[in-house]
């Protein structure tokens, strides 16, 4: 009877295959550098040096709480603890140190995330009081191999209250034998009773020019080229961060053909970032007012891939930088800076005000909240570029202030200049209020005030003084009964708001330093001005319809029109200059017209 193992029973001998060889896996940038020793550590010079003279004086804490954001190097600092109190040297006979030699059993071990007196636990799967019950159970157990029993506990701050509260007892009275090793990203989260009971680290954004030389390395351990512009962009976008860092240096070297260089033109379309130069033009653009050439730059930065949103972020850091460069003048000289900051930026800071780069600063801080809840993230962000340039304008609060302060209430600067008229005196600058040439002396003169002639004058005011919606008012839903200074009739359409004859009053006794009454009548009255405007180009566009040399065009071009008549002597509203009798309005009493003559722009 054959058996279970009997020979007729087994298989006939092959002859030996060929060894399969399984490929090795890609272990990537972060993790293959990741660093083994303090030496390794960049950007955290203050930690090191503690930890080395604790190590050094044997004045190791029990417990640490090493905070900082993402990726500054928390667990890997943990791991070189444990190594340090458990290494034994390269005989076999070493104890704790700050210089671990990689090569003893602990140490591999260690490193390859087997040793089983080195406990790593993420708190934020493992939040509840009996996963810490677990640790304080073991830590009533001798180490099996190390020296010293080591918890890390990642992301402790999601720990529950009750957690805490059971590890609290064990945590400032551990077994001499056990060390605790914390990390967190959100260190308020933790309570004051743990806190106080660790030897706390903050572990620092490390700077953007040592990412820049640390990424160089690792290039080179790698054999690729790099531009020192595209790493220094892949550092700017790490944020502090080494292990993001080394992620999206991975991911730029993943995208090169064999034997390409990472260039800063393909970290920049890998990233979604706008070119550094087109982001100075962008803010040119803005603080100048061209919403066309802004929203042409940014047309071609999306063409580009560009994301808004991160250009309206890359605006922000630049508002940074030059508000930086305005408040310390000694930083243009900082070699850290790059070129384009240093010249460019250096300039554009001379050129804006504070308070212009202050309020931008808060327009867009708004603004990419917009960005980032709205449906379609182009359109906000063009919406935020087209309310900034149309505030580049606007005087600054400080202005303002100034204004409301004097008595008079007349402006500090002069308006945006108008009409050309007679030339000014030195000394002297010409501010257009409407047909009105008021002159903005020096401040040892009194100015003179603007004289108003007209109802036109009135609401050209408005627009001079910077109030677009009272401007809008009067130009859209307001008709002239009577213009008898300083009495105005007005009849208002239903829309207009309640309070236009208040805010009206108010502007002309700022301006002119007069009372004026402003009264709402119910008589017809005229049309509005901007519907006066809209007859005046109808007639002009009749007359030149009957010209015989436009009616010859129009009749050899079937389907032309015509499209404006643009007349030199109309005014901004598209009026012909206002006579003296025109001014006082249509039922204005004999002795109401204002004079008109030219003394008022005398000088």
């Amino acid at each position: 009877m054959s058996g279970l193992f009997d020979d007729a029973a087994l298989p006939t001998q092959a002859p030996p295959a060929e060894p399969v060889v399984a490929p090795a896996g890609y272990r990537v940038l972060a993790r293959k550098y990741r660093p083994q020793s303090f030496a390794d550590l960049i950007g955290q010079e203050t930690m090191v040096r503690t930890l080395r003279n604790a190590f050094a004086q044997g004045r190791v804490a029990h417990a640490f709480m090493l905070t900082g954001v993402r990726g500054v190097g928390k667990t890997t600092t943990a791991r070189i603890i444990a190594r340090a109190l458990n290494c034994t040297g390269v005989d076999g006979t070493g104890g704790p140190t700050a210089d671990p030699c990689g090569v003893c059993a602990n140490c591999v071990a260690i490193l390859a995330d087997r040793h089983p007196d080195v406990v790593e636990m993420d708190a934020a799967s493992r939040t509840g009081v009996d996963d810490v019950r677990e640790i304080i159970e073991a830590t009533r157990f001798r180490p099996l191999q190390a020296r010293t029993k080591v918890f890390v506990i990642d992301e402790v701050h999601m720990l529950s209250r009750n957690a805490f509260n059971a590890l609290l007892k064990t945590l400032e009275e551990p077994p001499e034998h056990v060390k605790f090793v914390f990390a967190t990203t959100e260190l308020r989260k933790v309570p004051v009773t743990v806190l106080s009971r660790c030897q706390r680290f903050d572990l620092r954004r490390v700077p953007a020019a040592l990412l820049a030389e640390r990424f160089a390395r690792v290039a080179a351990a790698e054999s690729v080229a790099a531009e020192d512009a595209a790493l220094t962009l892949l550092a700017r976008a790490a944020d502090g961060s080494v292990r993001d860092g080394l992620s999206l240096l991975d991911q730029a070297m993943a995208e090169l053909p064999a034997g390409g260089t990472i260039t800063a033109a393909s970290v920049a379309a890998m990233l979604g970032l706008a070119d550094r130069e087109a982001v100075f033009d962008l803010l040119e653009a803005v603080f100048g007012g061209n919403v066309a050439a802004a929203l042409a730059l940014t047309d071609r930065a999306h063409e580009h891939g560009a994301d808004l949103g991160i250009v309206l972020q890359d605006l922000l850091e630049l508002l940074h930088t030059l508000s930086r460069l305005k408040a310390v003048p000694a930083l243009r000289h900082d070699a850290a800076l790059p070129e384009a900051e240093r010249q460019r930026g250096a300039a554009l800071a001379d050129r804006i005000p504070m308070a212009a780069l202050a309020r931008a600063w808060q327009m867009l801080l708004k603004g990419l909240s917009e960005v980032e809840s709205a449906p379609d993230r182009r359109a906000a962000a063009e919406m935020v570029l087209i309310r900034l340039c149309y505030a580049a304008d606007l005087p600054p609060p400080g202005e303002l202030v100034r204004r409301l302060s004097r008595p008079d209430g007349a402006p500090t600067e002069s308006a945006p200049p108008g009409p050309p008229g007679p030339a000014a005196q030195p000394g002297l600058t010409s501010v257009a209020v409407g047909n009105t040439q008021a002159r903005v002396v020096p401040k040892a003169e009194a100015p003179t005030r603007p004289r108003i002639t007209g109802f036109r004058d009135v609401v050209a005011l408005a627009a001079a003084e910077r109030e677009p919606l009272l401007h809008a008012h009067l130009l859209h839903a307001v008709h002239l009964v009577r213009f008898a200074p300083p009495v105005i009739e007005l009849r208002p359409e239903p829309d207009a708001p309640r309070d236009l004859a208040s805010r009206l009053a108010g502007l002309l006794q700022r301006v002119t330093g007069e009372r004026w009454t402003i009264a709402l009548a119910t008589a017809e009255g005229e049309p509005t001005l901007a519907r006066q405007g809209e007859a005046a180009d109808e007639a002009r566009r009749d007359d030149a319809s009957r010209h015989p040399l436009v009616r010859a065009i129009l009749e050899a071009f079937p389907g032309a029109r015509i499209d404006a008549v643009h007349d030199g002597t109309a005014d901004a509203y598209g009026l012909p200059a206002a006579s003296a009798t025109d001014a006082a309005g249509p039922d204005a009493e004999p002795g109401d017209q204002a004079d008109t003559n030219s003394e008022e722009n005398a000088g």
